[in-house]
């Protein structure tokens, strides 16, 4: 059987298969994974020891350490992750790249018992196909059909390396092909080729699977696939290297740590191979290797590069400053990494996390706005309208952000989360706007020296207070997932209403008595309008936390707050009146 341009065709369409194989199983289990994967970079710490663990197990659920590692290069230039704790997660990601090759050892399973016919991927493949593409065409439960598109990615990638094994069996007949092989013998040309290889397909485990497929013709051996392998590890930091394009200087030393690694791996472990090989003797290095034998020396080298490196890995991140030096103009950190929406479930986390923060900003800067009233400040003021400006520049950027990850492929509940943010942004965006024009109405009252009545600041004080805990409120429902909080806040904003209608009419009252002038009375009524108009957008945050909880998925957040106010809700009538209570009016309104 010769080697022929049919061989050539199925050789390239096996890899074809085989790549979209590792896309579809690799997005697949990211989406399937989405909460765990979410669980897991929530424990990111300091501690080395826990950072290796969360790569080996980020990776193992990927089956990818090219996305691992991008995924830290988006942290470290988000500032999510220190360049100190990315050097651990990013050595677990070179060992929980090992699993993949073991599987595709599978395909090389031989004999003749049942039990290993069983295990034969000619057998597991099928059934795996069948049973992948029932789930997908026949659920509706978004998870069933996740785990379908991942065994259906998994027979897509068999199949390939099948065919790419297949292709390559008229190989060993070829004399060209055995001096090809030779050639691969020597160390730094087989180092350089699985560099170059796995740089130019962008996965080391395509490029393992290829030479797995080699291994099949008999004529690769030992000797010749250890540097080999160790190029192919060298060769899959492209895709960090290319993803820090445009990053941060720390992002840009992510990667270099990456490169860093796996170089110095090669260059202390392969020396040392070839020094036991000539001293001792290893006649076995010369025999042909199979495809599980592949898999078994891909895992050892990287086992014993991490035990030899291990007392060093502290010297890799002061070793990236020196290689990428500090520019004497300080950089702009990066909010939301683009990198990142390869990995929806963890840039929604990122979302998240932002739009938390951009929260606690709107919130403060009211506070802060009510204290300006009490006693007017300088710095205060300035403080608030910076917080002011860098809301809005958060919620430009998560709008941007979030409608970009809308088009990713979501999960369910991905998707929920990243619909709920949108709805929240503005609301938090407007918040911040209040606590401006709160300021200016201080502003206006300490340039002119004007002064409430006691009975009116005794008033707007408790109205204060009403919206003051109905941020705290609508804040912990949402950062918290606090469904108890956000029931409360309906009842609480229609006291807030009823509060802005009494408070004005004591005010009519007043002016008619000759108690208040009239331009107190237009600052006082911007003040009612202001808070007022907070206590709605609390009021639309509390509804979509509820509208998003499972008991009310089916409702719109409208026709939600529309049933609490017509009073069908049992709660609701026993908060307002506990806060009716506890923001009743000074006696000297009663």
């Amino acid at each position: 059987m010769e080697f022929d341009v049919f061989d050539v065709i199925s050789l390239f369409g096996g890899l074809a298969l085989f790549l979209f194989g590792m896309n579809l199983m690799s997005t697949s289990l990211e989406k399937r994974a989405g909460g765990r994967l979410k669980a897991l970079l929530s424990n990111i710490t300091s501690n080395p020891m826990k950072g290796f663990l969360l790569g080996v197990g980020v990776t193992a659920l990927l089956q990818s350490s090219s996305a691992t590692t991008v995924m830290v290069v988006g942290f470290v230039n988000s500032g999510l992750m220190t360049l100190g704790q990315s050097v651990s997660i990013i050595v677990g990601a070179n060992l929980g790249a090992s699993i993949t090759p073991w599987l595709l050892s599978l395909a090389g399973v031989q004999g003749g018992s049942v039990l290993l016919e069983i295990f034969k991927m000619s057998t597991i493949t099928p059934i795996m196909a069948f049973a992948g593409a029932i789930l997908y065409i026949f659920q509706k439960k978004p998870a069933k059909r996740d785990t379908g598109m991942i065994l259906l990615g998994f027979a897509v990638l068999m199949y390939g390396m099948d065919a790419m094994s297949g292709a390559v069996v008229g190989l060993r007949d070829m004399p060209r092909f055995g001096e090809i092989i030779s050639v691969l013998s020597n160390p730094l040309v087989g180092v350089l080729a699985g560099t170059v290889i796995t740089a130019v397909i962008q996965s080391s485990s395509a490029s393992i699977g290829i030479l797995q497929a080699l291994a099949t013709t008999g004529q690769i051996s030992c000797g010749t696939a250890i540097p080999v392998i160790m190029g192919q590890n060298i060769g899959t930091c492209i895709s960090a290297i290319l993803s820090c394009i445009g990053a941060s200087k720390n992002a840009k030393r992510a990667a270099m740590i990456h490169l860093t690694f796996n170089v110095l791996s090669t260059v202390v472990v392969l020396p040392v191979y070839y020094l036991i090989y000539y001293l001792f003797d290893m006649s076995f290095a010369d025999m042909a290797v199979t495809s599980w034998q592949i898999a078994l020396i891909n895992t050892a080298y990287k086992v014993v590069s991490i035990l030899v490196l291990a007392p060093v890995l502290k010297f890799l991140e002061p070793l990236s400053h020196l290689i990428i030096r500090d520019s004497a103009q300080s950089e702009e950190e990066t909010l939301l990494d683009e990198r990142l929406l390869k990995s929806p479930a963890v840039a929604v986390a990122r979302c998240s996390s932002v739009t938390v923060s951009m929260a606690e900003m709107s919130v403060k800067s009211v506070l802060d706005s009510f204290r300006e009233l009490i006693s007017f400040d300088e710095e205060l003021s300035e403080e608030i309208i910076r917080s002011e400006a860098k809301v809005d520049y958060y919620e430009d950027r998560l709008g941007t952000y979030l409608v970009k990850l809308s088009a990713q492929n979501l999960s369910s509940a991905d998707n929920a989360q990243a619909t709920k943010l949108l709805h929240m942004i503005s609301d938090f965006e407007r918040i911040s706007d209040h606590s401006v024009n709160i300021l200016k109405s201080a502003e206006e009252m300490n340039e002119k020296k004007l002064v409430f009545s006691s009975d009116a600041m005794q008033e707007l004080n408790t109205m204060i207070d009403a919206v003051g805990e109905i941020l705290g409120l609508a804040l912990a429902s949402f950062r918290d997932d606090d469904l108890n909080s956000a029931v409360m806040v309906e009842p609480l904003e229609q006291v807030v209403d009823s509060l802005k209608d009494r408070i004005r009419l004591n005010h009519v009252k007043r002016m008619q008595m000759g108690e208040c002038t009239i331009e107190l009375g237009f600052i006082l009524t911007d003040l009612l309008t202001n808070l007022e108009r907070i206590s709605d957008h609390c009021s639309n945050i509390a509804g979509y936390m509820l509208e998003m909880s499972e008991d009310n998925q089916n409702i719109g957040v409208h026709e939600f707050l529309h049933n609490v106010r017509s009073g069908e809700e049992k709660e609701f009538n026993d908060y307002y009146d506990y806060f009716k209570v506890k923001y009743r009016m000074p006696e000297h309104v009663a």
